[in-house]
């Protein structure tokens, strides 16, 4: 062989390597019987209360039963609509395999998920309902039974009689607006002789709005018997102003979700019921149901993750001790 076809040979064999090497890059689906790693979108409400710590830990529990990875991203503060929004965006442009929504805005939300699933990237909606039908599954609590628990509990401590708040969370969270509603209607029917002081006013969502309402009501109606808030930042918000003014304890307070403080609210009887999701539960759902429908697999429209009411007096059991303290440590 001349010196020039040596060369040419030479040239055709790197050019071929250098063609098998880019082959190599390109994404190429798993060989039989491997599975494919998913890549899930789970985006809370907000980042910073004790309940998005429990979804995250249920959605990391269920993601390495799966085999699949988890993108937790969401809005500092509940009331960001804007931030879940490009969060939403933002993802999508990701091309995830499925997104795990908590909507913080049954509205606001419903065009960024029409997208989702216009690109063909499946929306499960956790915590809180999204107007329409442009989902493939609701994983949630029976929020409205939470408020019917509520304003249960509320007429056993108050004998039926008595003078009380219903503290609403923020317009548009179709979560709290449904135990509200639960809670409004369950005394109107159940308890006509409560006497609503306030009905219609707003804590916002911080712990401190919450506490500066709770402080102005408490001013306007010292006489008030009978509290009940909807979802953790406004019950702590309340119970810090209750501590404040010396009503902790004398007023009958009942609260929804739980945390630390929460906890030790009620065991020093400063707080008389914890109305209880399970969190936790909800965002190993999420995650297990989105696996499932990427995967093939027929999954419910509608899975209901259960509803509990916690006092002083059961509080140490089993079951309602899980669901006040639950194990975040898959988080450190």
């Amino acid at each position: 062989m001349n010196p020039s076809a040596k060369k040419i040979l030479v040239l055709l064999s790197v050019i071929g390597l250098a063609l098998a090497g880019c082959g190599k890059n390109k994404a190429t689906p798993p060989a039989p019987g491997e599975a494919k790693v998913f890549k899930i979108a789970v985006i809370p409400k907000g980042t910073t209360h004790e309940f998005w710590k429990s979804i995250h830990a249920g959605a990391l529990q269920a993601a390495r039963e799966q085999g699949v990875e988890i993108l937790w991203k969401g809005p500092q503060k509940e009331d960001d609509r804007a931030q879940q929004i490009t969060v939403v965006e933002d993802v999508i442009s990701r091309g995830v395999a499925g997104i795990v929504l908590a909507p913080l805005d049954d509205r606001a939300l419903c065009r960024p998920v029409q997208d989702a699933m216009r690109e063909k990237i499946p929306v499960i909606i956790i915590d809180s309902g999204l107007q329409g039908k442009d989902y493939i599954s609701f994983v949630a609590t029976d929020n409205y039974q939470g408020g019917v628990l509520a304003a249960k509990r509320m007429g056993e401590l108050l004998q039926g009689q008595g003078r009380i708040f219903l503290i609403r969370y923020q317009e548009g969270s179709a979560s709290t607006t449904e135990r509200e509603r639960g809670f409004l209607e369950t005394v109107q029917k159940e308890f006509p002789g409560f006497r609503l002081l306030v009905k219609d006013q707003y804590a916002g969502s911080t712990t401190e709005s919450a506490y500066q309402l709770a402080e102005n009501l408490i001013g306007r109606f010292p006489d008030v018997e009978g509290i009940f808030c909807p979802n953790e930042s406004s019950t702590f918000g309340t119970l810090r102003a209750l501590q404040e003014s010396q009503l902790a304890g004398k007023v009958k307070f009942v609260g929804f979700d739980s945390s630390p403080k929460l906890v030790q609210a009620l065991r020093d009887g400063h707080l008389h019921g914890l109305v209880l999701q399970n969190p936790v539960k909800m965002g190993y759902l999420g995650v297990t149901e989105m696996v499932q429908h990427l995967r093939g697999q027929k999954i419910p429209e509608l899975v209901d993750t259960g509803v509990y009411l916690a006092t002083k007096e059961n509080m140490d059991t089993a079951e309602i001790k899980a669901l006040l303290t639950p194990d975040l440590s898959i988080l450190d």
